[in-house]
């Protein structure tokens, strides 16, 4: 995987393959900032990236300019990745070891953008919970947005504040806004 654009632009990133991640393509990763770009100035949001794997989106928002990201996974390796590689290019990406679900529940503050990732094989059920907690717990800004990957075999248009989703290749990403901006 590379970083895209921005200070670290063509920097590549190799994880260890030990590690349980499926990292999101540069094909969709380019994608999807091209769609991100159009909505924020990356400078002033703060972004929280949910089941961070190999940290490839958090890096990518870092790289961008964002006045804060946010990484959070369950696994230590991954955690472990994410900090050396962050302290690596010294980038401010504060990484958190945590259930997402149990993370969500308990924190408190607000983000411009909220990212995850989580495993293709989730059920309708968890993609729903994920969505229930971050709008529930007023976890987005109210010009934020939630972005989830996930394959392209699930449909979560049906599911409160669904904004838009793109399709590419295998991975779609499905947007959820606040209601207030509509």
């Amino acid at each position: 995987m590379r970083i895209i654009s921005g200070e670290f632009k063509g920097r590549r990133i190799t994880a260890p393959k030990q590690l349980p991640v499926r990292p999101t393509t540069d094909i969709a990763k380019e994608s999807l900032f091209n769609i991100l770009n159009n909505h924020y100035y990356f400078d002033e949001i703060t972004v929280l990236d949910l089941f961070a794997g190999t940290g490839n989106i958090s890096y990518e928002f870092a790289s961008r300019g964002c006045e804060s990201v946010t990484a959070v996974d369950a696994d230590y390796g991954c955690v472990k990745f994410i900090n050396a590689t962050a302290a690596d290019f010294e980038m401010p990406i504060d990484v958190i070891k945590a259930d997402v679900f149990k993370f969500l529940k308990q924190h408190k503050q607000s983000y411009t953008l909220i990212f995850a990732d989580p495993p293709y094989d989730f059920s309708d059920i968890q993609f729903a919970e994920i969505i229930k907690l971050v709008f529930d717990n007023n976890l987005l800004d109210d010009n934020g947005m939630l972005v989830i990957e996930h394959s392209k075999h699930t449909n979560l248009s049906i599911l409160p504040n669904f904004s838009f989703l793109k399709n590419y290749g295998g991975s779609t990403f499905s947007f959820f806004e606040n209601n207030k901006q509509l």
